[in-house]
């Protein structure tokens, strides 16, 4: 009698909702979505989609709900998915393992390693990919200077710790050389490459080319344009995790993003694909909220910095593109890729005239600041006359301001140009900048 009672006492402490796993049914299917039934879901809940016919599952995140139905953007495509297979909530979200043993490895948007370097080990935490940006108050002022070992950007463009920063340029301008530049030159202690929408070809490229084969104390996550575009788009998110797990350790970190247009672009075709109203150049609303949350969650706390650096590829040269013209507003700075310098041979690229960065009074010292406006009106002066020039209307003698600007032209050439392996120190940077604004 007493093992009835014992029994008893077992089947009431068990929970009959732990007795099965809840699950709905995908309804209909077109060809970036799922839309499923039967789950009691939210927006951003991450789901498991399991095919019957083929035994795997793939992840897709809930994009939109209606009052019978919800809409799943899945994170791989969809080939393989039938009417009435299964859908599951899972309940732990999106995170990312984070550690020092990610320094070093190239992983995908899910925080897997796509190297033959093996499982990651030296794992810390999970991250979660989707956080809250800093709190205004809690952000440190950006005062101290970030060395990146490019003269142009280290004299005119000066940058400080916890700065965003946006390297504007068409296709085939020069971003991924300046970035690899960057990344060799700049004195951050950890780096973190996002990837995002490349030629599988330009990972390697990358990692060989403009990096050296040289990926101490960095981390790269990729997701290639032939990914899906859930994949695209958490590439940006889970490599911003990383950085905010490498900052709360106490580092200053180096944040590189190629590109902002096309994580842009993946937002766009999920918007599209769950019925948002195309806007400016076909992006939705979404798109434009997005960035925002992404770029924001760079920047300094009481424990680090992260030091951002998102490029933007700007259709047709076009400076006015929607996604370059919102970036601008939400970034601390812009440096501009023209295709003129670059026909011209002029290395790095950089229109010091059309860029700027917001922090650089207060990065550098007073004597330097003069220097800089000094150079920066000798510039000014130049790119004024250069028609005049071309044409020889202009004469000696006509302006003396003018004329001493010519005589110092082919010194700041020399001064602005630099190698792909050239790397300055900002001590010799500050020299240069001052032998050529010596009166």
């Amino acid at each position: 009698m007493s093992s009835f009672n014992n029994l008893d006492d077992i089947l009431d402490q068990i929970n009959s909702k732990n007795l099965f796993i809840p699950f709905g049914r995908i309804v209909n299917i077109n060809s970036s979505s799922i839309v499923a039934v039967g789950l009691d879901v939210a927006i951003g809940d991450i789901v498991k989609i399991e095919s019957e016919k083929h035994l795997y599952t793939v992840l897709g995140m809930v994009a939109s709900i209606d009052a019978d139905h919800f809409t799943i953007v899945p994170f791989s495509f969809i080939d393989g998915f039938k009417i009435g297979d299964k859908v599951y909530l899972q309940k732990e979200g999106l995170s990312v393992k984070c550690g020092y043993g990610l320094l070093g490895r190239v992983i995908n948007a899910l925080g897997e390693p796509i190297d033959d370097g093996g499982k990651i080990t030296n794992i810390e935490e999970n991250s979660a990919i989707n956080k809250d940006t800093i709190s205004p108050l809690d952000r440190g002022i950006i005062d101290q200077r970030f060395a990146t070992g490019v003269k142009a950007i280290d004299s005119m463009l000066t940058c400080g710790k916890g700065q965003k920063v946006g390297i504007f340029a068409g296709s085939g301008v020069g971003k991924s050389t300046l970035m690899g530049m960057i990344v060799k030159g700049c004195e951050a202690q950890i780096k973190v490459i996002a990837l995002v929408g490349e030629r599988g070809r330009e990972i390697p490229e990358f990692i060989h080319y403009n990096l050296g084969n040289n990926l101490e104390n960095t981390v790269i996550v990729t997701a290639t344009s032939d990914e899906s575009s859930l994949m695209r788009k958490y590439a940006a998110f889970t490599a911003m995790a990383i950085a905010e797990f490498f900052r709360d350790k106490g580092h200053d970190v180096l944040l590189m993003m190629d590109s902002v247009t096309r994580f842009a672009m993946a937002q766009r075709e999920i918007g599209l694909s769950t019925g948002e109203p195309p806007t400016q150049r076909g992006y939705p609303p979404s798109v434009f909220a997005l960035l925002p949350q992404l770029m924001e969650r760079a920047g300094s706390n009481k424990l680090g910095t992260i030091t951002a650096f998102f490029t933007v590829l700007v259709d047709g040269d076009d400076l006015s593109d929607p996604i370059a013209d919102q970036s601008r507003s939400i970034l601390d700075g812009h440096i501009v890729l023209t295709r003129k310098l670059t026909e011209q041979g002029f290395y790095p690229p950089i229109d010091l005239l059309q860029s700027a960065s917001r922090v650089i009074d207060k990065v550098i010292s007073v004597e330097q600041y003069k220097r800089f406006l000094k150079l920066k009106r000798v510039l000014s002066l130049i790119n004024e006359n250069e028609v005049l020039l071309r044409i020889g209307a202009y004469k000696k003698g006509m302006d003396k301001e003018l004329d001493d600007a010519l005589l110092r032209k082919e010194k700041i050439k020399k001064f602005l140009t630099q190698g792909i392996d050239e790397l300055y120190s900002y001590e010799s940077t500050v020299k240069g900048l001052t032998e050529v604004t010596n009166d």
